[in-house]
């Protein structure tokens, strides 16, 4: 049974309150989504009664916020469906995640002539990291293209001639933060399995709005964001097969990821500790797990037909309702992400008008300057739907949007 989508709203404190006189409507998600009051109360709980340093204390302040912190740990394990929980990492988020994975595997692995895969609609956090370990290392960066026209799916048929035996690692989005699609991340996992090349999924925009599971992916490594999926900024996670993570050397060095130092030589503690360098994140990744329980108890699948319908809904109705709009991605089987452009109006200025209607959008190119380009614009509007969102919202963005679109065809 889905959940009462209509209540849900009341979880969140911040929804609230009024911009410009107007109901918050915030469609900015796959920015940042907001955070329900369970994982606020976890966040604030753990710095009033359990604050300490974790693993180094034999007090008990300290003994609490251990079993907190590697508690977390295994709730994320559980999240993804990883074998252990040696196999999840803590980061600062996604671009940490998949930075550490370039520097600590790509260094050692990838020689000149090597060839990173990506796709034409990858975030910057998932372009610009490879190109840094391409110019250090001589590999070469190679795209599988999106198909024409403004749907955004990849043109699969191209995989056979990108996919081939010189490729090391395929990284790619699992669901596009500007197109809204979906991407077959174990069919494309497969088919890299398949020619011995290791897969990286970057699920920053689908951790926390459908299930996942990295072993009926078979991915090697998935990197996630916690604040988009209902927790805090500043922490995320890299899924890492153990073997590859046990082999791979730390990225940074410090404390807590040591077995022993002498003054000229330091041997590593096994991962995932060899890459905790320092103090780590230990309230927001208590929170994380707070937020993983919360969506868990809503049901990843049903908020993953909640968004989908949402956006469908969006979809439809601004393509027929507002005249001579551009709207990108697939009409179905999509995220909650919808991106438009209306002729003549700058993204910035449509985000600007929309907020004056207490409506958040995003205006820019989202990180996406290549596909962009590609797709011929500078840049886009997007609405971005999640489990606190409702068909009602839906009418206003409309209503706001012919108002805007007629203010710059006056």
């Amino acid at each position: 049974m889905s959940p009462a989508w209509n209540t849900i709203r009341a979880d969140f404190p911040i929804l609230n309150q009024q911009i410009n006189g107007q109901p918050l409507l915030y469609l900015d998600n796959a920015a940042t989504s907001q955070k329900p009051q369970c994982v606020i109360d976890a966040l604030s709980t753990y710095y009033r009664e359990d604050n300490a340093n974790v693993h180094r204390g034999i007090h008990a302040l300290s003994m609490r916020a251990t079993f907190a912190y590697e508690a977390a740990r295994e709730r994320s394990a559980k999240f993804l469906n990883a074998a252990s929980a040696s196999e999840i990492v803590f980061t600062a988020g996604t671009t940490d995640g998949i930075n550490l994975v370039a520097n600590a595997w790509g260094d050692e692995h990838l020689k000149a002539g090597d060839v990173i895969l990506l796709t034409e609609m990858e975030h910057h956090s998932n372009l610009v990291p490879w190109q840094l370990l391409a110019r250090r290392t001589g590999a070469k960066l190679r795209f599988l293209p999106i198909v024409a026209g403004d749907t955004g799916l990849l043109d699969l048929g191209k995989l056979p001639e990108v996919l081939t035996s010189d490729v090391k690692l395929f990284a790619f989005t699992h669901v596009s933060n500007t197109l809204g699609v979906i991407n077959p991340a174990a069919e494309l996992c497969a088919a890299a399995k398949k020619i011995g090349a290791l897969t990286l999924v970057d699920a920053a925009q689908s951790a926390g709005h459908m299930p996942l599971d990295v072993r009926a992916m078979d991915c090697d490594f998935l990197v996630l964001s916690g604040h988009k999926m209902c927790g805090p900024t500043g922490i995320g996670v890299l899924y890492g097969r153990e073997a590859l993570l046990q082999a791979m050397p730390p990225y940074r060095g410090g404390g807590s990821m040591i077995s022993s130092v002498d003054f000229f030589e330091s041997k590593w503690a096994p991962a995932p500790q060899k890459f905790e360098a320092g103090t780590p994140n230990i309230a927001d990744a208590i929170a994380l797990a707070r937020a993983m329980d919360y969506l868990d108890e809503l049901g990843r699948e049903a908020i993953a037909r909640h968004d989908e319908k949402l956006a469908a809904l969006a979809y439809q109705r601004i393509q027929a309702e507002i005249p001579g709009i551009r709207v990108l991605g697939p009409a179905q089987h999509r995220s909650g992400v919808v991106s438009f452009a209306i002729p003549g109006a700058h993204a910035h200025d449509v985000v600007t008008l929309a907020d004056r209607d207490g409506i958040a959008l995003r205006g820019g190119h989202h990180c996406n300057q290549p596909l962009m380009r590609k797709l011929g614009l500078m840049s886009t509007s997007r609405a971005s739907f999640y489990l606190y969102n409702t068909e009602d919202e839906i009418e206003r963005l409309i209503q706001s949007l012919l108002r805007i679109q007629q203010f710059f065809s006056a």
